[in-house]
């Protein structure tokens, strides 16, 4: 909720004064650019003693939506401060049953479109007749899209005293309808059971609901539970319900402040019309629970309603995110990111400067890790801004998507075969302590910028543990939001090369420079070709194999200009200016010409990787939305893995978990369906999924038990064989 209340400060400061100057102007009602506002009562007059209702209605425009008492994940529900005469009481707002949004990884609970806000108004029994009942009410409220804007007005009517009461028949006819969507509290057995780290809310239902046996009731309608309470169960977490009997069992996820054993169960039960994915449904049925028997009024019949809300498949299990979570996680990701197996050749760069730095002030050291650092930030601060402007202009990016690219895989290999030129000593890009893309000059510090780049832009394709929830929420906030959590992750990814540089203890374990240098760099050259040479098989799954003699015969050409460039540097004057135009001419011919061969091949790629596609003789099929959907009608367990050829992470787990026979074997035993999906290029479905488990990328592994309404099980982004298995056996 931290995010929202900035929005909601900021906000403020610059929208209060018009909204007030409209109340101010049309005392019953009041209208901004995304809600018109008005207050209602049933009665025209009213009777001594009487009690009536009050209606707060809210006309919403399309796609923003207002908040229930539980707003969810974030936001805030809208207030009411009444203004009334001595001996005149109003009751707390009677909420009619909310609609669930989701917009990445957070999950909201409110109102689109239209909904009315009901109070109950004591008058009384002392009351004149013949006096006036002046009632003001200050409503206050957040509306929301992607962007969230508080509001407020001040609305005025004025109930005359009469003998006999007098109906507005315009505004009864309204209330009668909110009415109808009061869910009414019902005295249900309702209690909470905690084991295992679970959460269920376990209910005896009558024999007969909503007109319907307890089993054709739960079997023929799409249930969800909203919690009253904040922090009850996680909100963004999938539901699952199991019908024993009369007994419903419904499966929660733990949230923040999760009820105590044995806790009475207070919340929302409603039952939808059931309807095809990502269409619209009715609310048939609700009921309140845990709320006594203080019912507000007649509740919903059988019937369907007119309230409505969007049908969506299971959102992310986990706990919901907070700003600061966020980046608490993206950080410690960034620290591990070091430790992954993508990020390990730009460490033989980082090493070879350490090697020299043993030689240099203290002062000098912590400098040269300042510039490590600010080259790490800078990537991430561009990297961010692209996902940025992506995003804005409507499409689906995560964590990774510049390697979906064919240009992008064949530069950055081009960009690690030349600095492992370099490191073997065929050409020196700078001093060897000073390897940062042959741009050292000036005390080396601008080689530890760029040695800081070539780490960022080597760690992208692989996902640290911890990186996946906070990238996730990062993606579904605002831009600033976005660049924040980039920023921590590039400082965990800065950490420990920056404390190194600045911590004195630490340089004197630092070894001496020596003859010995010259060799470890030549030998450290080899993980930067085999980088190289897996970018280019990365490279063969989007171009086809025929982009990889292309991209071969390019890398010979800079070696070759690289060579020739090393044996002329003797040269002086005009030859070696003309020497140093041919060969940068040479090499932009090399990349221009690759690209341009490159990017015909890759218009209409022929699928060779092994994840491009599911075969005879193979365990696994390819992913795909609808296989997914016959599947879990079906009831059968599915095991689903959302891969890439460019992300490292993903081919180890591959290697160390999901390729071994015991895992094969595994599958077969249990009847378990594989799905795989390959994100290696750009793919609509897969992105989908992603954003709906609040990932921003690969990998992604989800294990579906056995049952038609089970929920998934998020597995870890490191795997081994035991985690995997004992995931699968749980169905």
């Amino acid at each position: 909720m931290f995010i929202d209340t900035i929005r909601w400060l900021a906000a403020a400061a610059l929208m209060s004064t018009p909204l007030a100057a409209a109340a101010q102007s049309a005392p019953e009602r009041a209208r901004t650019e995304q809600v018109e506002v008005r207050l209602i009562s049933e009665f025209a007059s009213v009777a001594p003693g009487q009690t009536v209702y009050l209606g707060l209605e809210q006309k919403i425009i399309p796609h923003w939506h207002t908040y229930w008492k539980n707003p969810g994940d974030s936001g805030t529900s809208t207030s009411i401060k009444w203004t009334l005469p001595k001996g005149v009481a109003a009751s707390d707002i009677i909420w009619p049953a909310p609609s669930r949004f989701d917009i990445g990884p957070v999950t909201n609970y409110g109102y689109s479109d239209q909904v009315v806000l009901l109070t109950k108004l004591a008058v009384p029994a002392s009351q004149a007749i013949g006096s006036v009942i002046p009632v003001e009410a200050k409503a206050s409220w957040l509306v929301c899209e992607e962007s969230c804007i508080p509001q407020d007005a001040t609305l005025r009517i004025t109930l005359a005293v009469a003998a006999t009461a007098s109906a507005n028949s315009e505004h009864k006819r309204i209330i009668d309808a909110a009415l109808e969507r009061i869910p009414p509290a019902v005295g249900w057995p309702a209690a909470y059971q905690r084991q295992d780290g679970k959460l269920q809310a376990r209910l005896t239902l009558p024999a007969r609901v909503g007109g319907k046996s307890a089993s054709e009731f739960v079997g023929r309608h799409t249930l969800r539970f909203y919690p009253a309470e904040w922090g009850t169960a996680a909100h963004n977490a999938a539901q699952s319900f199991r019908l024993d009997g009369q007994q419903l069992t419904i499966g929660l996820v733990p949230g923040e402040t999760p009820p105590a054993q044995g806790g009475q169960v207070r919340g929302v039960l409603v039952a939808e019309e059931k309807t095809a994915p990502g269409g619209k449904s009715a609310i048939v049925h609700a009921v309140e629970l845990g709320a006594g028997a203080a019912a507000p009024g007649p509740g919903p019949g059988p019937g369907p309603g007119p309230h409505k809300t969007v049908a969506r498949a299971p959102a992310p299990s986990g706990d919901g995110i907070t700003l600061w979570r966020a980046l608490l996680l993206a950080f410690a990701g960034g620290i591990v990111l070091n430790l992954m197996p993508c990020v390990f050749p730009v460490l033989s760069i980082k090493a070879l400067g350490l090697l020299k730095y043993s030689e240099l002030s203290s002062a000098q050291k912590r400098m040269q890790g300042f510039a490590y650092t600010a080259g790490v930030l800078a990537s991430f601060s561009l990297l961010a801004l692209a996902l940025i402007v992506i995003k804005n202009l409507g499409a689906q990016v995560g964590w990774g998507f510049q390697f979906q690219s064919p240009y992008f895989v064949l530069g950055v290999a081009y960009l690690i075969f030349v600095v492992g030129l370099s490191l073997s000593g065929v050409f020196a890009l700078g001093g060897p302590a000073n390897l940062g893309a042959g741009l050292a000059r000036r005390g080396g510090h601008t080689g530890s910028f760029f040695t800081g780049v070539l780490a960022t832009i080597v760690a992208t394709p692989c996902t640290a543990p911890f990186m996946g929830a906070a990238l996730g929420f990062a993606l579904a906030q605002p831009s600033l939001v976005l660049w924040l959590v980039f920023m921590a992750l590039g400082l965990g990814l800065a950490l420990p090369y920056m404390l190194i540089s600045a911590w004195p203890a630490l340089h004197r374990m630092l070894p001496k420079p020596g003859l010995w240098m010259e060799r470890l760099k030549q030998a450290l050259s080899f993980p930067m070709y085999g980088a190289a040479v897996w970018l280019v098989w990365v490279l063969a799954q989007q171009a086809g194999v025929n982009a990889v003699p292309l991209a071969l015969g390019g890398m010979i050409m800079l070696a070759l200009i690289a060579w020739i460039f090393d044996s002329t540097r003797a040269t002086s004057g005009a030859a070696r200016l003309a020497a140093n135009g041919v060969l940068l001419a040479a090499t932009l011919a090399t990349v221009g010409l690759s690209f341009q061969a490159v990017g015909l091949l890759a218009a209409s790629p022929a699928p060779t990787g092994q994840t491009a596609q599911g075969g005879a003789g193979q365990d696994w099929e390819a992913y795909s939305p609808p296989r997914l959907a016959a599947l879990r009608e079906q009831g059968k367990p599915v095991f689903i893995n959302l891969t890439a050829a460019w992300c490292i992470t993903c081919l180890v787990n591959e290697k160390v978990a999901l390729s071994q026979p015991a895992f094969k074997e595994l599958l077969h035993k249990e009847g378990i369906t594989y799905l795989k999906g390959d994100w290696t290029n750009q793919d609509a479905d897969i992105s989908a999924l992603l954003k709906q488990y609040g990932r921003s990328g690969v990998p992604l592994y989800l294990f579906y038990p056995s049952g038609a309404g089970s929920e998934a099980v998020v597995l870890p982004q490191i795997l081994t064989h035991d985690i995997v298995g004992s995931a699968l056996r749980s169905k």
